[in-house]
């Protein structure tokens, strides 16, 4: 039976980029709202790779042949104390638009001089495999926090991360450009390796 991929999420942007970089594994992806799963799963972990695992384990237990993917990111602000990190989406209140939450963040910052913005995307992706075992990768892209919010092409808080080589913000990278360097496409190239290893071994 051919495998498929279960990624855990409902976030439509978030599955095109999925999609874009693993569609030439040859195995079907879909989210777990395709693949008709529909809970809510507490994310309690204390860093990023716990909680995806949390995810990915509690989907693997519904859907045990298949190999399901989750990740669990966020933004790293260094002079925040790497806030608002594995809080990311609940920072501000779930229910508060990313326009919101990225104003508090630059309100936060005003002053701040350009040196002290440093800042991070994470993504770390967890996959568990029918026979329980799981793999977990990290992704990363280095950057800033700009002075103001710009692009429209993100989502999140992409409006106001700048990545200082291209002299914009990844909402003005196109998704391409994005997708070349974010760190959820790091993560998912990461990711495509193990599981590459992963499906040479079992057709060995």
């Amino acid at each position: 039976m051919k495998k498929r991929l279960v990624f855990a999420t409902g976030n439509a942007h978030k599955m095109e980029e999925i999609r874009m970089i693993l569609q030439d594994l040859g195995m079907e992806i879909v989210s777990m709202k395709e693949a008709g799963v529909d809970v809510d799963i507490v994310e309690d972990g204390n860093t990023f790779e716990e909680n995806a695992e949390i995810k990915a384990r509690a989907i693997g237990r519904i859907l045990t042949n298949d190999i399901v993917l989750a990740d669990d990111s966020g933004l790293e602000i260094d002079y925040l104390g790497k806030a608002p990190g594995i809080y990311s989406a609940r920072f501000g209140g779930y229910d508060t638009s990313y326009d919101i939450k990225n104003r508090i963040l630059l309100d936060k910052l005003e002053g701040v001089p350009e040196e002290k913005r440093t800042a991070r995307f994470v993504c770390a992706i967890a996959a568990v495999f029918p026979d329980g075992t799981v793999e977990t990768v990290r992704g990363t892209i280095e950057g800033m926090i700009g002075y103001e919010i710009a692009g429209e092409n993100g989502f999140g808080y992409d409006p106001i991360f700048y990545v200082p080589e291209y002299g914009c913000t990844t909402a003005e990278m196109t998704p391409e450009q994005k997708n070349a360097l974010s760190h959820r496409g790091n993560a998912l190239r990461a990711m495509k390796e193990v599981l590459g290893d992963r499906l040479k071994e079992e057709s060995e």
